[in-house]
């Protein structure tokens, strides 16, 4: 039911290198929708079954509770993230299953009445380790017709996050983050192994510049990026282009779930990976401030 790909074994299919132990990580590419309830059961059961399968972190898309461009039908999901009951469950299955969540992102109710579209890393223990809000607002007019204006309702993130996790130094960021450099300029001075970047992609932009800009930020951050994705026709009506990834340091797209189905899937984080292209191509330790 749950597994769309076989586990892929890592770069040179060891258990543990001089660097580190590698780590198993599982991502859940999903067609959420617009009941919290019925997302949270999917997320849920994607936590046991990543548990299952020897995973000790796992990633899901952004908006993974909630999906619904009627902000009229919406807003009474959108609560405080105390009242979230999607936050609630996914905690409550980490902690039962001992494994770190990466949820993508959630819309919760600021206490200033606005939105915010907040990642939450959730530790093995169920407890939040650390949050992340959207900071660049995705606000534009496609030739396809199609207009979005995410800063009518939510407001912008502030801060750069990053923590230490099983998988290394994670940095985060959300979907439409990926166009402005400047934000994994700050994620690669923090020195981050991995950047989780959760998406809910449309298809004409996913179609131009998903797979560029994702193998670009990986390269120039010498870090794995993994991007866990929404697919496919959402119940709002909207279409999502998939193909959740993870990329290693070099820019080796090592995981693509493609842009059909929803499901989990495997891959591996290996610590001498990051040390071999640090070493290789020392862009991070060669870098000098530019003045304008």
């Amino acid at each position: 039911r749950w597994l769309r790909r076989s586990p892929r074994a890592g770069r040179r299919g060891q258990a543990r290198s001089d660097a580190g132990p590698v780590t198993r990580i599982a991502l859940f590419q999903m067609t959420s929708g617009i009941d919290p309830e019925a997302n949270a059961k999917e997320i849920v059961g994607a936590v046991g079954a990543a548990a299952m399968g020897g995973a000790k972190m796992l990633f899901t898309p952004e908006m993974s509770g909630l999906i619904d461009r009627d902000r009229t039908r919406a807003t009474a999901h959108v609560v405080p993230e105390g009242q979230s009951t999607v936050l609630a469950q996914v905690r409550e299955a980490a902690a039962g299953a001992g494994i770190w969540v990466v949820l993508g992102s959630l819309p919760v109710l600021r206490e200033d009445g606005r939105w915010a579209n907040r990642c939450f890393v959730i530790d093995a223990q169920g407890e939040v380790a650390a949050r992340y809000d959207k900071i660049h607002m995705f606000d534009v007019d496609l030739a396809t017709g199609e207009s979005w204006r995410e800063s009518n309702a939510y407001a912008p993130g502030e801060q750069v996050v990053t923590l230490e996790t099983p998988a290394g130094q994670l940095g985060l960021a959300i979907c439409y983050d990926l166009r402005f450099p400047a934000l994994f300029e700050a994620l690669g001075r923090a020195k981050c192994d991995v950047i989780s970047i959760p998406a809910a992609f449309t298809v004409p932009t996913g179609a131009a510049h998903w797979h560029i800009m994702q193998r670009a930020r990986a390269i120039e951050a010498s870090a794995y990026v993994v991007c866990a994705a929404q697919v496919g026709k959402h119940q709002d009506g909207r279409e999502t282009y998939g193909h959740s990834l993870v990329i290693d340091p070099w820019g080796e797209v090592l995981l693509d779930m493609g842009g059909e189905e929803s499901g989990l899937a495997f891959a591996e984080i290996d610590p001498a990976r990051i040390a071999e292209v640090r070493a290789q191509l020392p862009s991070l330790a060669n870098k000098q401030p530019i003045t304008t």
